[in-house]
């Protein structure tokens, strides 16, 4: 796939003439209209951006809950399982494998989802408070299936990775990131479609919950 890929764009850059010089001044020439482009109007963002994410994550469904360490996150996790009485056993991206999921009752691998996991448990990139949404980067240690395959999908989301509104995830990604990775996954509230007679219906393509879990540490 990867050959096949290269092969196209390689053929495509051949047909422009392009070479590690012009495209090096192109891409110079597209980063500088990029920081010169002036916005336009968008709507007031309160100051407290995790009050506001709450707000509108909640009115699309979601369910939130804060915590004030990254170590409590298990427990609240344990919580929320059993009070719609789910499965004890979730994956959960590997960076937050480490956790002592075991001591709150859970079984949690670190790993990708697959068709057959019905609890996924990730971090974000960031969120964006104007809309209530998670913004997650695909990559080896930040799977997307994980956030896409299980029917619960349980998200960690520091107050730090709060931003107003979408120009601040892209100006974030673009900061931290450079290039985009292959996919970017804008998650607002759980899978919902109203195809079929306008009736609204949850989990469609993707899960059926999103529960964040607000990290108020520093």
């Amino acid at each position: 796939m990867k050959d096949s890929r290269e092969d196209i764009l390689g053929r495509i850059r051949n047909r422009l003439g392009r070479t590690a010089e012009n495209a090096a001044a192109g891409r110079a020439e597209i980063e500088a209209v990029l920081a010169r482009r002036d916005q336009g109007p968008r709507p007031e963002v309160e100051a407290d951006l995790a009050a506001r994410l709450r707000i509108r994550a909640e009115s699309l469904s979601c369910t939130v809950e804060d915590v004030s360490r990254l170590e409590d996150a298990p427990a609240a996790v344990a919580r929320y399982i059993a009070a719609l009485d789910l499965p004890r056993t979730a994956v959960a991206w590997p960076q937050l494998a480490g956790l002592d999921w075991a001591d709150a009752g859970l079984n949690v691998a670190g790993r990708a989802a697959n068709g057959d996991d019905l609890i996924g448990i990730t971090g974000v990139f960031c969120a964006v408070a104007e809309t209530g949404t998670l913004v997650v980067l695909s990559g080896p240690d930040t799977p997307a299936a994980s956030s896409l395959l299980p029917e619960t999908h349980i998200a960690v989301v520091p107050v730090s990775r709060l931003v107003p509104g979408m120009e601040e995830a892209f100006a974030l990604i673009r900061a931290e990131c450079g290039a985009l990775p292959r996919a970017v996954n804008f998650i607002s509230g759980p899978s919902r479609t109203g195809d079929i007679e306008q009736t609204l219906v949850l989990g469609a393509h993707g899960p059926y919950r999103v529960h964040i879990i607000l990290l108020n540490e520093c």
